[in-house]
C-alpha cells in the first residue's frame, strides 16, 4: 500500500476546507500535516485534536497568542509570515489553499516556489498574480489543480480534449439571489437579502461575489490562466438549475456539457486526487425528475461588476489585482452596512479609473497595487457612505 500524500489545509475552518477534511476522512488517502484559518482559532485547535495535526497558523497575531494558551499538543504560528512559514516547512505533497481574497496569492507563491503541488480554491491568487504564478508554477514542476465546481468541470472536460480542439469553453453562473432583477429593484436590497444564495452555501464574501456577479469575472480570470483561453473565447451564461457547471465548444462545432450535483466535495475530490474521480457520499442526478434545464444571457446593466471584470481582465497588468481590492473593501463594507449593494461596483469602477493598470514586473508590483487600490477604495467607501 502506497504512503498517504502529506496534505496541508490553509483556510481550514471555512466552506471548503471543512468540506475538505470531510473528504480526507472519507478517503483514508491523506495524512494532514497542518491547517490554518484567518480568527477562528477555537475551530481551529478542534480540528488540530480531531485529526492530529501539531502545526497551525492564525493569520490574526493576537488570536494565535489565544490559541497557543489553550493548546499545548503542538505549534501555532501566526500572521502572513507565519503562514509561509508552514507552507515552506510542512514537507507537504499537496497543499490545499482555500483562503479567502488576496490573502491567499503569498502562500500560493510559497507552495508553487517549493514545487508542491496545489489544489486552488482561492482564485484571487490568479486573478491577482496571473501570468506570474503560473510562471512559477512551470519553473518548478508544481501542479495547479482548481478547486472550484466550474473549473473542475472545465479541467475534466478539456484533459480529454487533442490540441487545438476547444474552440470556446463557458462558465455557467446560478445567476446569484437577484437573478432576474432589474438595477432599479436592486436600489435597497439588504445584507441579509444578498446573503441568501439560492444553490450554494458559502462564506459571506464569497456570497456577496455571487450576488453581484463578481465571481463569474473573477472565475473568467481564472479560465484564462489555467487553460490559457483568450478572454475573447470565454463565455459566462446564466444557468439558474446549476447542474451543468461547465461546457466547451469544439471545431466542429459539438458541445460537451459536464453535469452534477451542486456538492463541493465533488470538486474537492477530484482536486486532491490529482484530477481522478473516486467514490463519494454524493448521490447522483437523476435526470428523469430534474425537469428542465434553462440558460439566460447576463444582465450587465444589473450587474455592472462583471463588465468591470472583463474590462480589468483586457486592460491586464495591475488593474486584475485593482478591481480585486477594491472588490473585497466594497464588500466588506457592505456587509458592515457602511455601503449599499449597487454602490460595490461603484467603489470598483472609480477605483479602477483612478489608478489604471500598470506593468507588472515582480509580486511587489502586485503587492504595491493592492495596497494603493485598498487606499482609494476606503476613500471611496466614506464618500459613499
Amino acid at each position: 500500500m502506497s504512503e498517504p500524500r502529506r496534505l496541508l489545509v490553509l483556510g481550514s475552518t471555512g466552506s471548503i476546507g471543512t468540506q475538505a477534511l470531510e473528504v480526507c476522512a472519507h478517503s483514508g488517502e491523506f495524512e494532514l500535516v497542518g491547517l490554518s484559518a484567518e480568527r477562528s482559532w477555537q475551530t481551529l485547535v478542534e480540528q488540530a485534536r480531531a485529526h492530529g495535526v501539531k502545526r497551525i497558523a492564525l493569520a490574526d497575531s493576537d488570536l494565535a497568542a489565544r490559541a497557543a494558551e489553550a493548546w499545548c499538543e503542538g505549534e501555532v504560528l501566526s500572521g502572513a509570515e507565519g503562514l509561509v512559514r508552514l507552507v515552506v516547512e510542512s514537507r507537504a505533497d499537496l497543499v490545499l489553499n482555500a483562503l479567502v481574497g488576496s490573502a491567499g496569492l503569498g502562500p500560493t507563491v510559497a507552495a508553487l516556489g517549493e514545487g508542491i503541488d496545489l489544489a486552488l480554491a482561492n482564485k484571487e491568487s490568479l486573478v491577482v498574480g496571473g501570468e506570474l504564478v503560473v510562471a512559477l508554477a512551470q519553473a518548478t514542476g508544481a501542479q495547479i489543480v482548481p478547486v472550484d465546481s466550474e473549473h473542475t468541470a472545465l479541467h475534466q472536460l478539456i484533459s480529454g480534449q487533442p490540441p487545438g480542439a476547444v474552440e470556446r469553453i463557458t462558465i455557467t453562473a446560478s445567476g446569484g439571489p437577484f437573478r432576474g432583477r432589474s438595477r432599479a429593484e436592486l436600489v435597497d436590497v439588504t445584507v441579509e437579502q444578498a446573503l441568501a444564495h439560492p444553490t450554494w452555501a458559502m462564506g459571506g464574501k464569497i456570497t456577496i461575489d455571487s450576488a453581484t456577479l463578481m465571481n463569474k469575472g473573477l472565475e473568467l480570470m481564472e479560465a484564462h490562466h489555467l487553460f490559457g483561453t483568450p478572454y475573447e473565447r470565454i463565455d459566462v451564461v446564466v444557468h439558474p438549475q446549476s447542474l451543468i457547471h461547465g461546457l466547451i465548444q469544439l471545431a466542429d462545432g459539438a458541445m460537451l456539457a459536464h453535469l452534477g450535483p451542486p456538492d463541493m466535495r465533488v470538486a474537492i475530490s477530484y482536486a486532491l486526487h490529482a484530477g481522478e474521480s473516486v467514490e463519494l457520499p454524493v448521490a447522483p442526478l437523476q435526470l428523469a425528475t430534474l425537469g428542465a434545464l434553462t440558460f439566460e444571457p447576463v444582465d450587465l446593466d444589473a450587474f455592472p461588476c462583471l463588465r468591470l471584470a472583463l474590462e480589468a481582465a483586457r486592460a491586464g497588468g495591475t488593474a486584475p489585482c485593482v478591481l480585486n481590492a477594491a472588490n473585497e473593501v466594497a464588500v466588506h463594507a457592505f456587509l458592515d452596512g457602511r455601503l449599499r449593494f449597487l454602490d460595490i461596483a461603484e467603489v470598483i469602477e472609480r477605483t479602477l479609473t483612478q489608478l489604471g493598470s500598470e506593468p507588472v514586473r515582480a509580486f511587489e508590483s502586485l503587492y504595491e497595487a493592492d495596497r494603493h487600490a485598498r487606499d482609494h477604495a476606503g476613500q471611496m467607501v466614506s464618500t459613499l457612505a
